[in-house]
C-alpha cells in the first residue's frame, strides 16, 4: 500500500548505508516510512550517484515515498586530501538533487581544525560562498546540521553549526537564502539549550530535521556536573526521549515549515541492535501521532 503523509510533513529515516543503500531502502518500504534521507561520511563508498537514483527510482515507484535530502557529512574545510573529496561530494550532491526529487543537501560546515569559531569564517566564506552560488543556480538549498561532534566555540574538527551565536555568524559571512540548517533538539538538549524557545526563533532557517531525542539526568547535573565522571544525557531516538515533539511539529506548523523529519537512529542506548528497528518503527508511529494522527480534509465551506 502507497503511504499516505500529511500534505507539508514527512515522517521519514536515514538511509545512509553506502553500497547499501538501495537494498536497505527496499528492506525498509514496507515499515511505512513516507521519507529518506540518503547520507554519506566523506564520500560516496565508490557509488555513482546517477547509478543510485536509478536504484532508489525503481525502488520507490508507486510507493508515494521520497527522497527529503542528499547529505554529506565531513570537514569540507579541511585541507587533507579527503576533505577534499568531501568537497567535491558537495558539488556533486547539488548538481544531481533535483533529479533524486530534492532540492535539500544537508551535512556539517566543516572547521579549521584548532581554530575558534570565528577564526574559522574566512575559510567558511571561501568554500560555501561558491557552492552557495552553485546552489542558487541549481535551485538547491544547503542545511547544516546543529551537532558539536565533540567541538565546541574554542576548536573542533568537523562542524561550527552547532550554537545559534555560530548560526549568526555563519548567516552573515555567507548572506544568502540558500543557506539554513538540519535541525534537531538532541544536540541543543545535550549543550543544556532549552529547544522550544529556539525552534520559535529559528523555524525560518530550518529546512530539515532529525528526528533524534535526547534524555537528560537532572540528577547527575545537580550533584556532579557536566564533566564529571557519570553521563548527564543520552541520545534517544523519538518517542523514549524528554522532547514534547507535538509541540515542536506545532510550532513547524505555525511557521508554515514544508519538508521531512528522518528518524537518525543507532544512538538509543536501549534500543539497539536487534531492538533497532524496533525503536525506529515505534518512533515513526510516535511521530506520525505527534503530527496530528491521519490527515482527514476539510469539507469545502458551503
Amino acid at each position: 500500500m502507497p503511504v499516505t503523509p500529511h500534505p507539508d510533513i514527512r515522517i521519514g529515516t536515514m538511509a545512509g548505508k553506502g553500497r547499501r543503500t538501495a537494498e536497505y531502502i527496499r528492506h525498509l518500504v514496507p515499515l511505512g516510512f513516507e521519507s529518506f534521507q540518503i547520507n554519506f561520511w566523506q564520500h560516496f563508498d565508490g557509488l555513482k550517484l546517477s547509478q543510485l537514483n536509478e536504484e532508489c527510482k525503481k525502488i520507490l515507484e508507486g510507493t508515494g515515498i521520497t527522497v527529503s535530502t542528499l547529505g554529506i557529512y565531513g570537514n569540507p574545510l579541511g585541507e587533507l586530501p579527503e576533505d577534499e573529496v568531501t568537497r567535491r561530494c558537495w558539488e556533486e550532491c547539488i548538481d544531481q538533487a533535483r533529479s533524486f526529487g530534492t532540492d535539500l543537501i544537508c551535512g556539517f560546515t566543516g572547521r579549521v581544525i584548532g581554530k575558534s569559531i570565528p577564526d574559522s569564517l574566512p575559510r567558511f566564506r571561501e568554500v560555501f560562498g561558491p557552492l552557495a552560488k552553485r546552489a542558487a543556480d541549481r535551485g538547491v538549498r544547503l542545511a547544516f546540521e546543529n551537532c558539536p561532534m565533540g567541538g565546541d566555540w574554542h576548536r573542533g574538527e568537523w562542524n561550527l553549526a552547532h550554537n545559534p551565536r555560530a548560526w549568526n555568524l555563519l548567516f552573515d559571512a555567507v548572506p544568502s537564502p540558500q543557506l539554513g540548517l538540519e535541525w534537531e533538539p538532541c544536540h541543543q538538549m545535550c549543550q543544556l539549550i532549552d529547544p522550544l524557545p529556539q525552534l520559535k526563533q529559528w523555524t525560518p532557517k530550518i529546512f530539515h530535521l532529525h528526528g533524534k531525542d535526547a534524555s537528560l539526568h537532572w540528577d547527575v547535573v545537580r550533584t556532579e556536573g557536566v564533566i564529571g565522571p557519570d553521563p548527564f544525557a543520552f541520545h534517544r531516538t523519538p518517542g523514549f526521549g524528554d522532547t514534547d515533539w507535538t509541540r515542536v511539529i506545532s510550532e513547524l506548523r505555525r511557521f508554515g515549515y514544508r519538508g521531512s523529519i528522518d528518524i537518525e537512529g543507532w544512538h538509543d542506548p536501549v534500543y539497539k541492535g536487534d531492538w533497532e528497528m524496533t525503536g525506529q518503527v515505534h518512533a515513526l508511529r510516535y511521530l506520525q501521532k505527534c503530527r496530528g494522527g491521519d490527515f482527514v480534509s476539510t469539507p469545502p465551506t458551503p
